[in-house]
């Protein structure tokens, strides 16, 4: 690959976003173990079946810029692509999301994510919109 050739990947997965988040883990008191409930799990395999379609070749590696649209369907008198400032918080949203993206492989660990933009919108067309870069360090 050309020094400047930064790879990406982008794509829409059309789907009413889960909005059951990681903040929803429980614990068993007998344990003393995390563990995911029954609607966080439906919400990571709904995840992970949509994102399966769209892993990379080769995990990406270095430092990387992650962009992450919500798109949430319109409801009242909200509108198309007005910006949605109520529950779930983007940082829940995108937990899941990012480990999620790990296992499956589209980066090598997520701590590699250097630049973030999480975005929640409300849609016609719900859905999540992902666009993953390389980045160029100064030093580069």
């Amino acid at each position: 690959m050309e020094k400047n050739k930064k790879r990406k990947i982008e794509f829409f997965m059309p789907m009413i976003p889960p909005t059951t988040t990681a903040q929803q883990h429980k614990v068993n008191m007998g344990t003393k173990k995390f563990y995911d409930p029954p609607e966080l799990k439906t919400a990571k395999e709904k995840l992970k079946a949509h994102l399966i379609p769209h892993i990379p070749d080769k995990p990406f590696d270095g430092p990387l810029r992650l962009i992450v649209r919500w798109c949430f369907p319109v409801v009242g008198k909200h509108h198309d692509g007005e910006y949605k400032y109520t529950k779930p918080d983007t940082d829940d949203l995108n937990k899941a999301l990012k480990d999620i993206m790990e296992r499956l492989g589209f980066y090598v660990n997520d701590s590699r994510v250097a630049s973030e933009l999480i975005e929640k919108f409300w849609a016609e067309i719900p859905g999540i919109y992902i666009r993953l870069e390389e980045i160029q360090n100064d030093s580069e």
